[in-house]
């Protein structure tokens, strides 16, 4: 999946962001908070901050103790709320760390990896739309 769209309102609290299949049509939204729209949007417009923000931080403690983000990956759908998981590899292991979606994809777009679906969170998506 890629990151396609970004909805910020300052009227709304509540903000969305847009994945859709790469090399496909299907895309489905994901309500995020605004802290969390703007830093993604950030990143992918490349604005810097002067000191680290929350996003950044995780990126340098996966760096600073040997780890690399291979990808991240949505892996569940319940009550309306997904689900990710950060993949990091580190002395080749593969450590899964739980992780609300709208972070793990912030620190994907900051650190340029995939962002994966499983089919099953997709399809439900799509179908309760």
């Amino acid at each position: 999946m890629e990151l396609c769209r970004i909805v910020i309102s300052e009227l709304w609290e509540q903000q969305i962001i847009y994945l859709r299949e790469v090399g496909g049509e299907r895309t489905f939204p994901i309500v995020i908070g605004l802290f969390e729209a703007v830093s993604i949007d950030r990143r992918v417009k490349g604005l810097r901050t002067p000191r680290p923000l929350t996003h950044d931080l995780v990126t340098n403690v996966i760096e600073s103790m040997g780890g690399e983000l291979e990808h991240i990956y949505i892996h569940d759908l319940r009550d309306h709320t997904y689900y990710a998981k950060l993949m990091i590899r580190r002395d080749g292991e593969l450590i899964e760390v739980d992780s609300r979606p709208s972070d793990a994809i912030a620190i994907a777009v900051t650190l340029g990896v995939p962002i994966y679906v499983e089919e099953h969170v997709l399809e439900q998506s799509l179908s309760s739309d």
